[in-house]
């Protein structure tokens, strides 16, 4: 089994869903006591989200590198960003560490295509909606047409994030808000959705609306599992 290295802390409330859903696959694959391998550094958020606000991206990518570095002279075999904003700077980190990292836009594409749908919705900060290092990804690397909300409700979503579910709130009226938003892409088309911040699943998941919504933190961090036992 390889040791993971997860990159956490952005924000700590999905970096433990990927510990517990790792370890829970690992257990349900391997049996008996089996738990994973894995090595977490977590980051100080607030001064990441002060960097992203004033568009500091390379002083986010060395911070990041650093870290991925201290999990290589830990042992880790590949490193995991647990979040998919910070994806932005992906290549950067790889590059700077020398140990793979695993793309959670590559691995949310697979499961995309694996159910056999084209045109997919994208919910995520405001970032990850509106730049091109996601939407670009899925839609040249994976052949995916991607659809993104409007202006206002991607505002809406950026801030419920970063005001809400990064602070572990968790609001009915919010979650009606997402759902209306996931009503209107599909009135555009779309035939799924990717929840595309992995603190988005705190709030709406799956059975709660009738089209496939892809949530990336457990899509992500099963390719994790996936990678650490192949």
């Amino acid at each position: 089994m390889k040791t993971i290295g997860l990159l956490g802390g952005m924000s700590w409330q999905s970096t433990t869903h990927y510990y517990q859903i790792i370890n829970e696959e690992i257990a349900s694959r391997l049996g008996g006591l089996h738990s994973a391998k894995i090595l977490l550094t977590s980051v100080d958020f607030a001064e990441i989200e002060v960097l992203m606000r004033e568009k500091r991206w390379a002083l986010i990518s060395a911070t990041l590198t650093d870290h991925a570095k201290n999990l290589l002279l830990a042992g880790a075999d590949f490193i995991v960003i647990c979040t998919n904003t910070m994806h932005k700077v992906a290549d950067q980190v790889e590059a700077g560490c020398g140990l793979p990292v695993l793309h959670i836009a590559d691995a949310t594409a697979a499961a995309v295509k694996a159910s056999g749908i084209q045109k997919i919705g994208l919910l995520g900060t405001r970032f990850t909606m509106e730049e091109d290092f996601y939407r670009l990804r899925l839609a040249e690397k994976h052949g995916l047409q991607v659809v993104v909300p409007g202006i206002q409700d991607r505002e809406m979503i950026d801030r419920v994030i970063f005001e809400e579910l990064c602070l572990g709130i968790v609001r009915p009226e919010s979650k009606e808000a997402y759902l209306q938003v996931l009503q209107q892409l599909e009135n555009e088309g779309v035939q799924g959705v990717i929840l595309g911040c992995t603190e988005i699943e705190m709030l709406v998941t799956p059975p709660d609306f009738h089209l496939p919504l892809f949530p990336t933190t457990r899509i992500h961090a099963l390719a994790a599992v996936d990678f650490a036992l192949s």
